[in-house]
């Protein structure tokens, strides 16, 4: 099975795409809604959170799974990837979404961490819409000009928008927020449009229609969830080994750390069909009592 993680309702966007691009893989979802949102707690709090929530994944017997946050990915991934997994669980695999971003913008593999000798590219101005701490981590302009120099990185924190998505606010109150920040975003742009925009938040789909409308014409939108499902399925096309496909299609399984009944309400709506999740104990439990102590 291929477990998808992310602090709410956002990473939906990832695994429909997911589903629909691999219809014979199996797939837990786990919503961490208990502590969203992510994107203004500390670094090591979305550390011990996403370790916490990858370790019930690999208890539900994922042997793969994919940080569909960005926040997460951003601050926790490298380190999850070279410190932990090695010694806890050497024979299971944690990908994240923001890898497949960096590929499309660079033109390179992510492996290929330095722009090649001779490397000449065409300068282009590429804005990243995100959470506070996915900004703060600088993970999408390090490692886009460690392979780009050339590309001019602008970055736009939106520290309430995936807030107000996961809890449901009338559209008028989201389409009010995205032109307030893409109109911040412009301003650092002295008014120059970027060749594309990245929504560096898997929230953001979810109101992709109000940033088209609020950014200048032509601008185009990097689809993060297309990105990162076609991304999967190269890798598990060369990882043959990492999770075995069912006979049939199997319903994806719904997990959150919140209250069910108020998720599943809210997830229906923005998944597009009805979703049921299920209450997750142990870990992401644990770590909420360790912050009330």
């Amino acid at each position: 099975m291929i477990g998808v993680f992310d602090s709410g309702h956002g990473g939906l966007t990832v695994l429909q795409a997911m589903v629909d691009a691999l219809p014979q893989r199996q797939f837990v979802y786990l919503g961490d809604h208990g502590h969203a949102p992510y994107g203004n707690r500390t670094p090591d709090e979305i550390y011990a959170l996403t370790i916490a929530a990858v370790e019930q994944l690999f208890a539900l017997d994922c042997r793969l799974v994919v940080l569909a946050c960005n926040t997460a990915a951003a601050a926790a991934l490298r380190r999850l990837q070279q410190d932990w997994l090695p010694t806890h669980a050497p024979d299971r695999r944690v990908l994240g979404v923001l890898v497949p971003m960096v590929e499309a913008i660079t033109g390179m593999p992510w492996m290929a961490d330095v722009a090649p000798a001779g490397h000449v590219g065409e300068p282009r101005t590429i804005a990243v819409f995100a959470t506070r701490q996915t900004v703060a981590s600088d993970a999408f302009p390090r490692e886009i000009n460690k392979r780009a120099p050339e590309v001019t990185v602008v970055q736009q924190a939106c520290p309430n928008l995936a807030a107000l998505i996961e809890d449901g606010a009338p559209r008028a109150v989201l389409a009010d927020t995205v032109h307030r920040y893409v109109a911040e975003l412009m301003d650092k742009l002295g008014g120059q449009p970027p060749q594309a925009v990245i929504l560096g938040c898997t929230h953001y789909p979810l109101v992709i229609d109000m940033f088209a409308e609020a950014l200048p014409p032509g601008v185009e939108i990097l689809s993060q969830p297309a990105l990162s499902a076609r991304s999967l399925a190269a890798y598990l096309a060369s990882h043959t080994g990492l999770d075995r496909c069912p006979a049939l299609p199997q319903p994806v399984r719904f997990y959150t750390s919140g209250a069910p009944p108020r998720v599943s309400q809210l997830a229906s709506a923005l998944y597009g069909r009805e979703v049921a999740f299920e209450g997750i104990v142990d870990g992401l439990r644990a770590v909420a009592r360790h912050e009330t102590c």
